[in-house]
């Protein structure tokens, strides 16, 4: 809360303040003079300065308090004995003081017997003035004193509705959102500064000029001096509908942003970066360009110039929020079949693949809830196969356990080998810790070896990559035994190596501790007991891997795409490579819904020689000059995405290939022989 609020609220107004020692003055008059003269005022009913009772000078431009309303009291230190506000202080020292009050008052009553009676009267009138005046004063000082009690509950509410008075992070037993995304573990600073400290971070970076660049204040990025100024591209974000107390919102492109969104496309068929640089220039807060161009930098090696491309691209996604649209709530919805939404996502997605290389594995994490939490059903980009990843590696493993718990009935996690691992791991992590309770520790490390004996009995084919990868080589009973040896792996179904893969390749490093490996290889030999004794529920989780694993949906795919993991990307399905793969949009839904479609465009290679259109008339998606394309044109569904690489290979080369006149030749040939005559 600002300064002027707080004044406003506690009665204060300016120029009220405590005044300094040198502008105390002390102006003596004769009391009978004083009396005699009465006050005297200025013009305006105001006391000139130097004159009027007992040369007091009130520091006061509006006049908003009455100087005989003052009560005749000392200031001292700007504060005052009798419990008034401190802003009402009247500057000059007043004659009279309360030990001199009853001799004055002796000295009254002789004058009056003395005086004729007309001065009688009128001194009779000014004690009765004064009464007046001090029961005034008297109650104008409970009210205030009352009104400020009543501004300081206030205050004291205010503090404890937005949780100043709460330092730290909120305990789980708060009963929060499991999606819940709090705003400043958004910002990596405030990780980094817990790592290495406030000055350490905030060393190099200049203090902020006065004038405001930018027009808002954002959560997902800081704005940078160094980008663009920043003016509204043409993209928005509007309320489709609210029931049951989620909110569905979609981006919107207006028709300036939809002909930049088809010169980008253009400029992605040419594939040549320098194209979509030459749009940046034009429309430098276009988002998929800024995607895209991010993109060909990483794979040059400039991760700086990516990372600052990405920022730009939230930043300008986050200007358009429509004012009801919360980051926070977990309440609000974006669904990924429109492309328009889209961009968002991945925006998100290559940030939190950027703060987990940074090192900032809690700042990650809460950008992996925020995009799970726009879309949890469907969960277009898989966040749960990474989202345990990222709590083990900022050590929360209380937020791990309690996802678990509250999805496990109605997501079935322990069917995914990344939260079937990962789960355990935290729940022996947990025990490790020495400030819980012996209680508390004992019930973790008896969780946590329950859980991945399921884990060992349900995925064995898991056991032998991992220690390939944490260079341990297993025990001879272990690496010959039928239930963990290489059968296991290979008669694993596609799509589950694929999960398994994708979980080793990267959280392969999480068990290298000599404590984790000790405790595992103890409940490895759990586990061979209960398969040499014919455990029933071996059988059981066999049947179960056979008949699940079949296929790996298409956000599984699209998962794996961008995560880069190279295991993983090999294990990928021959219909998933043969695809033409763009990174403003990896493998898009079967089911999109268009706003509007890209008009139609005429072919360059359509005007070239016979050759060319011949060739190109054998592709399966010709289409001759003129012919709409079904399903909206190039915007609509992509039909033969197989057949993207081949056409592409066909239209370069057609471009360089050039047919030679033969009979031309010929007639040259003959022209310059002469014996032939």
């Amino acid at each position: 809360m600002s300064r002027r609020a707080l004044r406003r609220l506690r009665g204060e107004q300016r120029g009220q303040e405590p005044l300094g020692p040198g502008a105390l003055q002390f102006v003596l008059h004769d009391e009978d003079d004083a009396e005699e003269e009465g006050p005297k005022r200025g013009p305006g009913g105001r006391h000139p300065r130097g004159t009027g009772k007992e040369g007091v000078c009130v520091n006061n431009r509006f006049e908003l308090i009455n100087i005989e309303d003052l009560e005749e009291g000392p200031v001292l230190n700007g504060e005052r004995p009798d419990g008034l506000l401190p802003g009402a202080v009247v500057s000059g020292n007043k004659r009279r003081s309360q030990s001199g009050g009853a001799d004055r008052k002796k000295a009254g009553e002789v004058a009056d017997r003395a005086a004729p009676p007309e001065q009688s009267n009128i001194s009779g009138k000014l004690r009765k003035k004064k009464k007046k005046q001090k029961n005034k004063k008297n109650t104008t000082g409970e009210i205030l004193e009352n009104g400020l009690e009543d501004i300081d509950r206030i205050l004291e509410r205010i503090e404890d509705s937005s949780g100043f008075n709460r330092p730290g992070p909120p305990p789980l037993s708060s009963k929060k959102h499991v999606l819940y995304v709090e705003h400043r573990h958004l910002n990596p600073d405030t990780e980094l500064k817990r790592y290495f400290g406030a000055r350490a971070v905030l060393g190099e970076q200049r203090p902020r000029q006065r004038q405001r660049v930018y027009p808002k204040c954002t959560w997902l990025t800081t704005p940078k001096s160094t980008w663009p100024r920043y003016t509204k591209p043409g993209l928005s974000m509007r309320l489709l509908e609210s029931k049951k107390g989620l909110s569905s919102f979609a981006f919107e492109h207006s028709e300036e942003y939809q002909q930049t969104q088809h010169k980008f496309l253009a400029a992605v068929e040419s594939m040549e970066p320098n194209n979509i640089v030459v749009l940046l220039q034009t429309s430098p807060y276009h988002v998929d360009s800024l995607l895209q161009l991010s993109d060909a930098c990483r794979f040059q090696e400039d991760q700086e110039m990516a990372r600052d491309l990405v920022e730009r691209a939230l930043y300008s996604m986050e200007c358009a929020f429509h004012p009801l649209f919360s980051l926070t709530s977990g309440t609000c919805r974006l669904d990924y079949r429109r492309p328009e939404n889209r961009s968002f996502y991945l925006a998100l997605y290559k940030q939190m693949s950027f703060l987990e290389k940074r090192g900032c594995p809690r700042t990650a994490l809460e950008f992996c809830k925020l995009i799970l939490s726009l879309e949890p059903d469907e969960d277009p980009l898989c966040m749960l196969l990474l989202i345990d990843h990222l709590a083990l590696r900022a050590r929360n493993y209380e937020y791990l356990i309690r996802l678990f718990q509250e999805w496990e009935a109605h997501r079935n996690l322990s069917q995914l080998p990344n939260f079937a691992f990962s789960v355990p791991l935290a729940y022996f992590l947990l025990s490790q810790q020495a400030d819980l309770p012996e209680q508390e520790l004992s019930s973790a490390r008896e969780q946590a070896s329950v859980l991945i004996r399921q884990a060992l009995t349900m995925f064995p084919g898991v056991l032998l990559p991992l220690l390939e990868y944490c260079s341990v080589r297993p025990d001879a009973a272990v690496a010959t035994h039928r239930f963990f040896g290489p059968e296991a792996e290979i008669s694993q179904p596609p799509a589950l190596s694929q999960l398994v893969s994708l979980y080793l390749g990267r959280s392969h490093f999480l068990w290298k501790e000599p404590a984790t490996m000790s405790w595992l290889e103890e409940n490895v030999r759990e586990v061979l007991q209960a398969v040499d004794s014919g455990d029933p529920a071996v059988a059981a989780c066999e049947s179960r891997r056979k008949m699940l694993y079949q296929r790996a949906p298409r956000n599984i795919h699209r998962h794996v795409v961008l995560s880069e993991v190279k295991e993983a990307v090999a294990a990928l399905p021959p219909d998933v490579t043969t695809q033409s793969v763009m990174g403003f949009d990896p493998l898009p839904p079967l089911d999109t819904i268009y706003s509007y479609v890209r008009p139609e465009r005429l072919s360059p290679v359509s005007h070239g020689n016979t050759i060319a259109l011949f060739f190109r008339s054998l592709l399966p998606n010709y289409t001759m000059e003129g012919e709409r394309l079904e399903d909206g044109g190039a915007g609509g569904p992509n039909h033969n995405q197989g057949l993207n690489r081949l056409m592409l290979a066909v239209r370069d080369m057609m471009a360089n290939f050039h047919f030679h006149d033969v009979e031309a030749a010929r007639e040259d040939n003959l022209e310059g022989d002469g014996e032939w005559d």
